[in-house]
């Protein structure tokens, strides 16, 4: 929650945003940015034209065997309602990430699959973006990292709305159903079975969608039923600190168990 915490308090900070370059440089220091650490992190620029020239996902890279394994979210927030600063849209999955990296190297076995722990730049829509048009104009990061990688990721696992209060997390209908079902089985091993009913929610534009695109199993993890999303409310007060620590385990305990 502190990794929550400390994002919210730099305010809004859309993709391109000063706010969130600065931010930017925090966050691959937290991810793994001094000499000898297991996860090294780096920029990734998008490519130097279109709608996303100057903008940069963050990828930290635990080595190991192909294929890898990814963990992503997105780091950027919405650019309106003026004010809004995305404690579950974009923080609450992105600190997930940046635990994640930090705990997962002590807990994988040795011979483990490469880990690739990846924050992605401009997700959300651009000035002018029309429903129509959101898996062009947003999704930015997501299909720029994936057309930079095709045939090195094995599984994508993203991590969106986790953090809310009362928090339940059906399949959304696009994530792959056996991948799915392996997360309910870790959930159940970690005593948060609770968050994942059984069911299915609908179908959300979101950054797997590049990566199912490309035949990659791809989950995910989403309140799609969250009542603050895309509002000014969205704020720390609505998240919970168990909520947020059971969805890390689940996904912890899903990546330990990909690796048996």
């Amino acid at each position: 929650m502190s990794l929550v915490r400390a994002q919210v308090a730099v305010g809004q900070r859309p993709a391109g945003s000063s706010q969130l370059r600065n931010l930017a440089v925090t966050l691959r220091d937290t991810l793994g940015a001094e000499p000898g650490a297991r996860v090294r992190a780096h920029f990734e620029p998008f490519p130097s034209t279109g709608p996303q020239r100057g903008l940069r996902n963050l990828v930290g890279v635990l080595s190991g065997r192909a294929p890898a394994i990814l963990i992503g979210a997105h780091y950027d927030t919405e650019w309106h309602p003026k004010g809004f600063i995305g404690a579950n849209d974009g923080a609450a999955g992105t600190a997930a990430v940046l635990e994640l990296a930090r705990a997962l190297p002590d807990t994988l076995p040795e011979n483990h699959r490469e880990i690739r722990f990846v924050l992605f730049d401009g997700e959300e829509d651009s000035p002018g973006c029309t429903d129509r048009d959101f898996q062009f104009c947003a999704l930015r990061g997501s299909r720029a990292y994936a057309a930079a990688h095709p045939r090195q990721i094995g599984d994508m696992i993203l991590l969106d709305y986790i953090a809310n209060r009362g928090a339940q997390i059906r399949r959304e209908a696009n994530s792959n159903q056996a991948l799915w079902d392996q997360l309910r089985q870790a959930a159940d091993q970690v005593g948060a079975a609770d968050m994942f009913p059984a069911g299915l929610q609908g179908g959300v534009l979101d950054d797997h969608i590049p990566f199912l695109e490309q035949a990659v199993p791809s989950i995910d993890l989403i309140d799609f039923n969250y009542a603050y999303a895309d509002t000014l409310e969205d704020t720390v007060d609505k998240l919970d600190p168990a909520v947020l620590d059971k969805v890390g385990e689940t996904v912890a305990q899903l990546v330990v168990d990909m690796n048996g």
